[in-house]
């Protein structure tokens, strides 16, 4: 009998080659993936995640030679970009060619594209005569997994796992289209638009659509815990709010609160790379621990703060 989580990679190349579903490891969540060129496949990932298929998903590849079997007509920013930032936590929203069917990009003219920096997948997908397709591997709307333990969790053993460890980054990929010459940024993500903007100049913000969204992440609720989630700028204030409750705190920094059960701090040092990568296993955690409500502190609007405070604002959409 086989393990659902598997550091196996000729099982999960051939599941994938079969037309199924395989939850695979990436720098910053865990995806799942299928292959793009297969709808039927595609159509299980859909499936699996209770996802609505207005919603497009994300390819994934592992050589930039790829992009010739994806796209067409790729702006000059766009390359400047993947030189920069792949592999890694960046998707680009590029013009795809007929190959690509309309099933991942929802109907859209425009295909979503990036090359995991994650050492155990790249070598999976080398392996592979075909990109896949990788929504994170959660159900839709729930917090995204950051371990092979997290996907278990939601999908038992309907799903394979391809074990890459805990995820580094733990945060979605920032993902980047343009319109004319000028980069869009869709959604916040693992690169902060500081970066983008210090690589391809001025950028616009178009990060919210509830109907047509061009790109993933756009959706205001989304990354929600089953608790309900309050998203704070006074946390002292907030506590007082919900006397007489089990609360548990998802603070930046500080552990001192007191008037909730739990309090996990997402990094007493203030940095953001360390308090992106543990914010969804905070997540996790706490909602698992029957609480009424989690209180979560804003972080500063800088760099991957802003990509953090989008996540938690869409969390609290429940």
């Amino acid at each position: 009998m086989f393990s659902a989580i598997t550091t196996d990679l000729d099982r999960c190349r051939q599941l994938l080659k079969s037309g199924e579903v395989v939850a695979i490891p990436t720098e910053t969540v865990y995806g799942l993936a299928a292959n793009c060129m297969d709808d039927t496949a595609v159509e299980k990932i859909f499936k699996t995640k209770g996802r609505p298929t207005f919603n497009p998903l994300i390819v994934h590849i592992h050589s930039v030679e790829q992009l010739q079997v994806l796209t067409k007509n790729v702006p000059e920013k766009a390359k400047l970009l993947a030189r920069k930032f792949w592999p890694g936590p960046l998707t680009l929203i590029l013009p795809k060619n007929e190959k690509v069917s309309d099933l991942v990009t929802a109907g859209k003219p425009t295909v979503g594209i990036r090359m995991p920096n994650h050492k155990l997948t790249l070598e999976l997908l080398a392996g592979l005569d075909f990109p896949v397709a990788a929504p994170s591997a959660n159900p839709f709307t729930r917090v995204s997994p950051t371990s092979a333990q997290n996907v278990n969790q939601y999908f038992g053993d309907a799903v394979t796992v391809l074990d890459g460890g805990p995820c580094i980054i733990g945060l979605e990929s920032t993902i980047v289209g343009f319109e004319d010459d000028l980069p869009v940024i869709y959604r916040k993500g693992g690169v902060a638009i500081e970066e983008i903007e210090a690589c391809v100049g001025n950028v616009k913000l178009y990060i919210r659509e509830e109907n047509t969204p061009v790109a993933p992440g756009m959706l205001g609720k989304h990354y929600s815990p089953k608790t309900p989630l309050l998203l704070s700028q006074n946390i002292e204030k907030s506590l007082s709010e919900f006397k007489n409750k089990k609360i548990g705190i998802l603070s930046y920094y500080r552990d001192d609160y007191s008037g909730s059960l739990v309090t996990k701090v997402l990094s007493q040092s203030k940095n953001l790379k360390e308090a992106a990568h543990n914010l969804y296993q905070y997540l996790h955690q706490l909602d698992a621990m029957n609480l009424d409500i989690i209180i979560a502190e804003e972080l500063p609007e800088v760099g991957l703060g802003r990509s953090i405070n989008d996540r938690l604002q869409r969390a609290q959409n429940s």
